[in-house]
């Protein structure tokens, strides 16, 4: 397998102060606050060694409820975020904490007599096999397979994957008992990711048995339909179909079998560029995907469930690797904002499951330990994800893709190449600025040819200005490209300006109701119900004015409306917690019918 672009290691780039190391910490601190017996209580409890008390106190309730038919699923996702958090920081102590969890599977695996180390009965299973109803076991059980899989990986954790190899030895007896019809049949029950956690298991040992695991969890119903150019989304469930499409990614990778890989973008194909999404980047209501450019009808009170953007992220990732592409970051990014940002609490750093789209809705946030839904287990994991999207490496050289404050410690030709990639806040402005700005700087200890390639992003508007050393550059200024400066680098300093403006976003299907973005960042009005707006959307900016845009030392980013019967605020989408607030607005007025590629 041949990837266009490398990421980095988990430790070679680290987070520079700011709102995105903000909320990695927020993050780190929820995961550290959650007590080791209550996220283990449910594999105790399927191992005999556990029972609620008379007075439970503060054992996890919600989906990880002793009586929750899913219980269990959270400890994969804990794992993971944990030793994603080591990885990118060295600390010991959320590692301990981890080590100590999978030590206790380990128990548990044993008490279960040697091999089954899952949360919920393999009755469970069994249940699937005969058609008798039960809540989304494989879903439940790839968690701690993909936990145990980043416990290794990432955390060295040689234990990990001994209960991986013991637990897969299980599934590979079970799973040997089915035909092919019957395991078809089997995995069209909310597979979730299972295919990806053989592919990761098969990657790290190379060993049959594991390959042909990862084949019998195939999903050929689902992916023969995408591969021979049908329509296999729209009302489907879109957070078991994602992970699929990952274990297909990820099976290309291990094996190179191109079928693998067709999956895989041919599911991107079905689920994005033929299907549109919502301002945000985000897509599905209710949890299934909406029809092809049908949007309107489907603004509501679940709409972009938060494991949904989580998943497409990390398949964007997958893509924008194998092929440079720059349009996978462009969208990671949208969503990285409006999605990953907007559905974390910037108080508590706990999770809404939704981001409602209608007029008028209100995100409805989790608790520390009483809910636990699927999308409490993704939003851990999502904030780990910051400081190894920001570089990845080429044969040319290096490329910047994401704007995350934060530094890389590159060898480079035997030399250590180290790269800061800070904003630039533009404090001395008269007014807020028209442009995000950073300052990247270079220092090899010797000097060093290679290209750096820097992403214009798709919220581009007017010249952006690359400046080396003082010196401005001569680049084309295009959105959704790339830049390249080749150069001996040794003390360098890149100042990168990016233009950028109000922007009108419209529904694809009712292209007079549009929503305001600020660079790649949704607005969303302080009202608590739906709003006419009366105007020019050719010319945003008559509709809206800065309002409160400067404190001290900080730029602030909110809006109010001009010339309107009802004057209301509007504020970036990922700063609102508690109040009420509206993001699609019909507008009426001067100019012609807004076009379906407006931006």
């Amino acid at each position: 397998m041949t990837e266009r672009f490398r990421q980095f290691k988990l430790g070679d780039v680290a987070l520079e102060q700011g709102q995105f190391r903000q909320r990695f910490d927020l993050n780190r601190r929820y995961v550290m606050s959650l007590t080791t017996e209550h996220l283990l209580q449910n594999f105790y409890l399927e191992a005999g060694l556990w029972a609620p008390r008379d007075d439970p106190g503060d054992i996890h309730w919600g989906w990880e409820s002793p009586t929750c038919q899913l219980r269990g699923h959270f400890l994969g996702h804990w794992l993971s975020a944990a030793a994603r958090i080591y990885a990118t920081t060295g600390d010991a102590e959320v590692k301990g904490k981890a080590d100590r969890v999978v030590s206790e599977l380990a128990r548990c695996q044993i008490e279960n007599g040697g091999a089954w180390v899952g949360s919920i009965p393999t009755t469970y299973l069994d249940w699937v096999a005969r058609g008798k109803p039960v809540w989304a076991p494989h879903y439940t059980l790839h968690k701690t397979l993909m936990g145990l899989v980043d416990m290794a990986t990432y955390a060295g954790n040689a234990r990990a994957l001994e209960i991986l190899e013991r637990w897969a030895e299980w599934f590979y007896r079970w799973t040997g008992e089915f035909t092919r019809r019957e395991m078809d049949d089997i995995l069209d029950v909310e597979t979730g990711g299972m295919l990806e956690a053989w592919a990761d298991l098969y990657g790290l040992t190379g060993k049959e048995q594991h390959r042909e695991l990862m084949e019998r969890y195939d999903r050929p119903r689902l992916f023969d339909r995408l591969l021979a150019g049908e329509d296999a989304l729209t009302n489907m469930h879109a957070n078991t179909t994602i992970p699929e499409a990952q274990g297909a990614a990820r099976a290309w990778e291990v094996t190179g079998k191109q079928r693998w890989r067709d999956i895989a973008e041919a599911y991107w194909d079905w689920a994005v560029t033929r299907r549109g999404t919502f301002c945000t980047g985000g897509q599905t209501n209710g949890e299934i995907w909406t029809p092809p450019f049908e949007l309107a009808s489907r603004l509501g009170e679940k709409t972009q469930e938060h494991c949904t953007v989580y998943n497409m992220m990390r398949l964007a990732t997958y893509l924008l690797r194998w092929t440079g592409d720059v349009s996978y970051a462009d969208y990671w990014e949208r969503n990285l904002y409006n999605g990953i940002l907007a559905q974390q609490n910037p108080n508590t750093g706990l999770i809404a499951y939704f981001l409602p789209l209608r007029p008028g809705s209100r995100k409805i946030w989790g608790t520390p330990t009483r809910d636990f839904w699927c999308c409490h287990g993704s939003l851990v994991q999502a904030h780990t994800m910051y400081a190894d999207h920001v570089f990845f490496e080429d044969d040319a050289g290096l490329v910047l893709v994401q704007y995350i404050p934060s530094m890389l410690k590159w060898e480079r030709e035997d030399a250590l190449v180290t790269v800061s990639l800070k904003a630039d806040t533009q404090l001395g402005s008269a007014h807020r600025p028209k442009s995000w700005a950073y300052r990247l700087s270079v220092t090899s200890e010797q000097p060093r040819s290679f290209t750096l390639k820097i992403r214009l992003p798709w919220w581009l508007r007017g010249e952006a200005r690359i400046l080396v050393n003082g010196e401005a550059q001569p680049i084309a200024s295009e959105p959704s490209t790339f830049v390249s400066l080749t150069r001996t680098w040794t003390h360098d300093h890149v100042a990168i300006v990016l233009p950028k403006a109000l922007t009108t976003c419209p529904l694809p299907d009712e292209p007079s109701a549009i929503a305001f973005m600020d660079g790649p960042v949704v607005l969303a009005g302080l009202v608590d119900g739906a709003r006419t707006l009366c105007g020019d959307w050719h010319d945003p900016a008559s509709l809206l004015k800065p309002e409160n845009e400067r404190e001290w030392t900080v730029w602030r980013s909110g809006y109010r409306t001009v010339g309107q019967p009802q004057d209301f605020r509007l504020v970036p989408l990922y700063q609102i917690v508690d109040e009420p607030y509206t993001v699609y607005f019909p507008v009426y007025g001067a100019g012609e019918q807004i076009g379906l590629d407006a931006v």
